[in-house]
């Protein structure tokens, strides 16, 4: 399988301690390796915290006349009643169900990349541009830490930190996130543990602020693992924070529920500087297709999901970081 041949070769190169940048997307089915000197020739291009290949020149934001077409929310509820009837079959008890919109944002791809101000950044040129905030998983001196973010409000709210935290679905949704990080992060480490819990961060941007909420969990990599960065990942996705629990059975009640195709939304891109590994969830992401923009966004779903503050969710997350 193409797959698990890409995969592998992740192995050899992070066992070679040669450096390269990755993507995954959601199905695990389309993987893209990027070696330094595609890195260095600009064939994508990528804003890290500890890596990047554009430069960093001040330059004036232009004004831009961002518009969203939502789907209406009779639309929106379709797939919301197959999650939630999976729910009550006991198929799944926290799906993430996405939708995709289409935008005019009168700013090229390559112009959301340079304007927006987001800890990850990725541009692949005439395809997707990636802003998000969400780290997956970092691996250094063969500590692995993942940061499952669930769990958002609007931050004009009044006390929005507070109702965030104690909101029943926000937060069972966390907890059962950080639950299933867990268990995961346990299959390639050992002495895992929850080192933050709830943290709250403010994600600025011209149409609205929001607060999200993320954990913070870390292991110690097995022998096994150390120095495979495609196995590690393998074994980890898709992401749990943007799939839900149980993984297998929700992937096909997700699949059902959204009847378009994710792409690399939702997938990990990331980049192994020879020794240590930095990567993100494929959130806050504009796609082009056929000339026009498409903006993919979503929320977890559970039992105790109410259809409008969903639906609300979903278009409340459609912005660019631009301010």
């Amino acid at each position: 399988m193409v797959q698990n041949l890409e995969f592998h070769r992740m192995d050899v190169l992070s066992e070679q301690g040669e450096a390269f940048f990755f993507l995954v997307d959601f199905l695990m089915k389309n993987v893209k390796i990027f070696p330094q000197n595609d890195i260095e020739n600009g064939s994508l291009l990528i804003d890290f915290p500890n890596v990047t290949n554009v430069s960093k020149d001040q330059t004036t934001i232009p004004n831009f006349d961002w518009k969203s077409y939502p789907e209406k929310l009779e639309d929106y509820q379709r797939g919301f009643d197959i999650v939630q009837e999976n729910i009550r079959k006991g198929n799944s008890y926290l799906a993430n169900y996405t939708r995709k919109t289409e935008i005019q944002a009168g700013l090229s791809l390559a112009d959301i990349f340079s304007f927006s101000k987001a800890k990850y950044k990725i541009l692949l040129p005439n395809e997707f541009v990636c802003f998000s905030p969400e780290t997956f998983v970092q691996i250094i001196d063969h500590k692995i830490v993942t940061h499952p973010m669930k769990g958002t409000i609007d931050a004009n709210i009044q006390d929005a930190e507070k109702l965030l935290k104690n909101d029943p679905k926000e937060k069972a949704e966390h907890y059962t996130v950080v639950d299933l990080l867990r268990n995961d992060l346990s299959i390639v480490a050992n002495n895992v543990r929850v080192k933050h819990f709830q943290r709250i961060e403010l994600i600025k941007s011209r149409q609205k602020n929001l607060l999200a909420m993320s954990s913070e969990i870390e292991g110690d990599v097995k022998q096994e693992f150390k120095n495979k960065v495609g196995s590690i990942l393998q074994k980890l996705l898709p992401a749990g924070s943007i799939l839900g629990a149980p993984k297998s059975k929700t992937l096909n009640v997700v699949l059902d529920a959204e009847c378009y195709d994710r792409g690399f939304y939702t997938g990990v891109g990331g980049y192994f500087d020879g020794r240590n590994l930095d990567s993100c969830v494929m959130i806050r992401f504009i796609e082009k297709e056929n000339g026009k923009l498409f903006f993919k966004s979503g929320g977890g779903i559970t039992h105790q999901s109410i259809l409008r503050r969903e639906y609300e969710e979903m278009k409340n997350k459609i912005y660019v970081p631009i301010y």
